[in-house]
């Protein structure tokens, strides 16, 4: 089952384990998101539990690289958008949340390790350290050459857009023996050339 942080919602424990419960306003801009993702994997684990099925949670952060949607509407489509097109990045907030990223490499490799082994609870797949948005925009400037800078906007919606996302990935580590093998600056620039491509 395809899971994702959302479920701990704006979370209050950093960095983020898989037993975490999560700080999520169950009406909130985001709600529909964070509240059917937690219900499936309450699904996941009662179908698990009562009928013994043989299930996997894996939960995703934020996976990036080539063969994304160019109307994706996530952040790295938007800003390599942008970029590309010599626009300033739009930045909403002050750009200080953070996120974790891992290249879609990465996370196949882990999906598959999870899928060999005996683990039927959730797994943490993500890349460390965790970055502001407001430092990956600028790396993303940087990696096209371009020179327009960011935009920064208000978006009311942001009341529970959470601030921190640092997954803590040990079990990962430790049990799949999973560690993600593709730096940022390399994904990105892999990711680039293929909108490149695609945009022409």
């Amino acid at each position: 089952m395809a899971s994702t942080s959302e479920i701990y919602g704006d979370p209050l424990e950093h960095p983020q384990k898989e037993t975490y419960w999560g700080h999520a306003d169950p009406v909130g801009f985001r709600s529909v998101y964070d509240e059917a993702k937690r219900f499936a994997e309450a699904l996941t684990m009662a179908y698990h539990r009562f009928h013994n099925l043989d299930t996997r949670i894996v939960r995703i952060f934020n996976t990036y690289g080539p063969r994304m949607r160019l109307d994706d509407g996530r952040v790295v489509p938007n800003f390599i958008q942008q970029a590309l097109q010599k626009n300033p990045l739009t930045i909403y907030g002050d750009g200080l949340q953070t996120r974790s990223f891992c290249y879609v490499d990465d996370l196949i490799d882990g999906i598959y390790r999870l899928l060999l082994s005996d683990e039927h609870f959730r797994s943490i797949l993500e890349i460390l350290p965790e970055i502001s948005i407001l430092q990956f925009a600028k790396e993303i400037n940087l990696l096209t050459n371009n020179p327009a800078g960011l935009e920064f906007h208000n978006d009311q919606r942001l009341g529970d857009d959470p601030q921190r996302r640092q997954p803590e990935i040990t079990r990962a580590q430790t049990i799949l023996h999973w560690n993600p093998s593709i730096d940022l600056s390399t994904g990105l620039s892999r990711t680039i050339q293929y909108f490149k491509e695609r945009s022409i």
